[in-house]
This record gives C-alpha cells, structure tokens and sequence, in this order.
C-alpha cells in the first residue's frame, strides 16, 4: 500500500492521477488551495476504493507552510511513500512580459515554489532511503520560446533542479521523476484552441504518469511523441530558431 501526497490535488491532472491510485486501494493526502473542491475531488476518491483520504488547504507561495503539510501528510497516513508535485499556472505572456511584478509571480508559483517543496521532500525521503517524487515540469521548459517562454523558463528551473535532486538522492534508494505533459486539454488550457493529434486528455496523462513513477522512470514525457519532437525542437539552430513563429 502506498501513502501518496498531491500537491495541487484540484488541477484535471493531479486529479485524475489520484484516482488511479485510490483505485488501486492507496492512501492520499490532496493539497490545493479550494476548500470546497479538495471536499468533492476527496469524496470521489472513497467511493473509488482510496484506503484513506485526507486533505488540507494550502498554498504553494506560503513558503512557511510548506513543512507543516509534508508533516500533515505524513501524520495522517501514517508515512510518506510518493510526492506528487502538480500545481501551477498557465502563464499570460503577453502580460508577462510588460508586467514584471507578475512576471516575477509566475515564477515563483510555477518554479521556485516547486524547488522548496522539491527540496523538502527530498529530504524527507531521502532519510527514509525511500520513495518518489514526481515533478509536472512541461515540454515547455525544454526550449525558450517567445509564445511563453516566461511559463517556460520557469518550468526549465523545475526541470533542472529536479535532475540535480534525481543524481543526488539516487544512490540513496529514492527517485525523482519529471514530467513532461504537453497540450492537454483541462480547464487551464480552456481559452486555447483545441483539437488534432497534439491534445491528449487527463486520463491518458495520468496513466502515464503512475506507470513512470511505479517504475523510477527519469523523465516521462507524456504522450510519448512529444519527447520525439522537442528533441528536434532542442536541436534546431539558434540562427534558424529566432526566425520561426513557435
């Protein structure tokens, strides 16, 4: 049985990846900022068959809260096996990038709030000498590109520093897992154009997701295909990058 905490349990994702797991009889503790829809996503999950859910409110920018929950979490399922790190924001950059107060705020929401609860987690597990952390980085992290690329920066520190902690934490029985989702359709990307072979829905992430955390996986890039084409992205040269319209 494992004792799996969500962070940012709301997002269509994270939500949909909890129900994999109460499915399979795990216990979960969710973490997001809605009180009422952490309620509702945590009664679903008992009728689903969770062994036991547990929730709290929380911000990921009260950085002075952030111990508090792995210890909440830990507490009330009796320890602490996985860490799933979900939540985030889909930054405007057209906003962004006259806007640096804002700016400035979706890096802290979408990277260096994610860094703190990385680093925490990580020491938690790694005294144990066991369990994952899975991290929801983005294809978008792999290349800056001028569509969203402050979205994107903030998303290539997650993925960064997530490599160092994987190297890290490796030789001491503990993995860490990036993630790398690229269009899917949630209630996040509700203002963007959809269809075609690009979009993938939660469900599928999701499975994609547990299956690469169950197996240590390094990095899981989720569909599969996007790993193919943000390797070709990441190799086009710089001289030919700045003219094309990404």
């Amino acid at each position: 049985m494992n004792n799996v905490l969500i962070i940012g349990a709301t997002s269509a994702i994270a939500e949909a990846c909890a129900r994999v797991w109460a499915q399979r009889g795990d216990r979960v503790f969710l973490a997001a900022r809605g009180e009422a829809q952490l309620k509702s996503v945590a009664d679903d999950l008992r009728t689903r068959g969770a062994n036991f859910v547990g929730f709290k409110v929380f911000d990921a920018t009260a950085f002075d809260q952030h111990a508090a929950l792995l210890a909440d979490a830990t507490q009330a399922m009796g320890g602490l096996d996985t860490v799933l790190i979900a939540h985030g924001t889909l930054s405007d950059q057209d906003r962004a990038q006259k806007d640096v107060p804002y700016a400035l705020k979706e890096v802290e929401i979408n990277g260096t709030s994610v860094v703190a609860l990385m680093t925490l987690a990580g020491e938690q597990l790694g005294q144990q000498g066991k369990g994952c952390i899975g991290v929801i980085s983005s294809v978008a992290g792999d290349r800056g590109r001028q569509s969203n690329y402050v979205y994107g920066s903030a998303k290539a520190l997650v993925s960064a520093f997530a490599s160092g902690l994987r190297q890290r934490l490796h030789k001491v029985g503990v993995s860490v897992v990036t993630i790398k989702p690229g269009f899917v359709d949630t209630p996040m990307t509700a203002h963007l154009p959809k269809g075609g072979p690009l979009w993938a829905k939660p469900d599928q992430v999701a499975r994609d997701i547990v299956g690469g955390m169950d197996k240590g996986r390094s990095i899981v890039y989720t569909p599969g295909f996007w790993r193919l084409i943000m390797l070709i992205i990441k190799h086009i040269p710089e001289f030919v990058f700045v003219k094309l319209k990404l």
